[in-house]
């Protein structure tokens, strides 16, 4: 159940086209279903306006297909993050119109197209604004996954997402020469393992949010990330906020609400 359905539900039983008691078994999932070994929150979709998503990794086949069945016959969109190819191909048989990103390792609902929402192109912006998409940069080829999560989940959450991959600090002119991505994004997601500087470099050169992802990748005084994680929290730079190691979901989900934060604060500015 998201917010839209919720709405239109009301509006038809406030015409008199949809009786009480029709509108309560709609609703008698609401705000939870126990399926045994899973609690589906399905209010989610109305406090957050997005349906529950589900970390795959290390959930079964069949409890996948068991609780993306049930996310479905409640009216939300299916989001299933960490499953690996193997695992996608047999849920799959059984939910075909799931769609798998195999580099972003996310299993989900078909997504909205570039423009935006399903059917709805994003206005230009005005002189003077930044243009109406999320920009995923990564420093190295390794870090291609996890900016690939943070891409995929941004583009199915309904943002238009840029890539720019592989423009890491050892040659930093790979970057300089993206000035204008750079500067017209609204936000940007920068994707760094190694010694993670990536992310301030990028947040010393522009005035847009920058969300910091650090990821595993590295040799051992890495530590798996935590060099990276490290050197993202303690930026000088101003304006960059950072989430976990390896978690582009996250990067992606925060990129995209500030995205359609911006554009709901336009349309009540008129």
């Amino acid at each position: 159940m998201d917010r839209e359905k919720l709405e239109n539900l009301l509006k038809r039983v406030k015409a008199g086209k949809l009786g009480i008691p029709e509108a309560m078994q709609e609703m008698k999932f609401l705000p939870y279903q126990d399926l045994g070994f899973a609690r589906l929150d399905h209010h989610r979709g109305i406090r957050q306006g997005v349906a529950e998503v589900v970390f795959g990794e290390g959930k079964s086949v069949n409890q996948i297909v068991e609780i993306a069945k049930q996310i479905k016959l409640s009216g939300g969109k299916v989001l299933v993050t960490r499953v690996d190819k193997e695992k996608a191909g047999k849920i799959r048989k059984l939910h075909r119109e799931l769609e798998y990103y195999p580099q972003a390792r996310i299993l989900s609902s078909p997504k909205p197209g570039k423009t935006g929402k399903a059917g709805k192109k994003k206005p230009a912006p005005a002189s003077g604004r930044k243009e109406n998409f999320v920009l995923v940069i990564c420093a190295g080829t390794s870090d291609i996954p996890v900016a690939e999560e943070a891409a995929v989940t941004a583009e199915i959450l309904g943002s238009q997402v840029e890539r720019l991959y592989d423009v890491g600090v050892a040659g930093v002119h790979r970057l300089l020469n993206e000035k204008d991505k750079l500067g017209n994004a609204r936000v940007i997601v920068v994707v760094a393992g190694m010694e993670g500087a990536l992310a301030s470099l990028v947040g010393g050169l522009v005035d847009q949010p920058v969300i910091a992802v650090p990821t595993s990748t590295g040799y051992g005084a890495n530590f798996k990330g935590l060099a990276a994680l490290l050197s993202m929290l303690n930026s000088c730079a101003a304006g960059v906020a950072v989430v976990n190691i390896d978690n582009g979901f996250g990067a992606g989900f925060l990129a995209s609400r500030i995205d359609h934060l911006i554009d709901s604060s336009r349309k009540q500015a008129g």
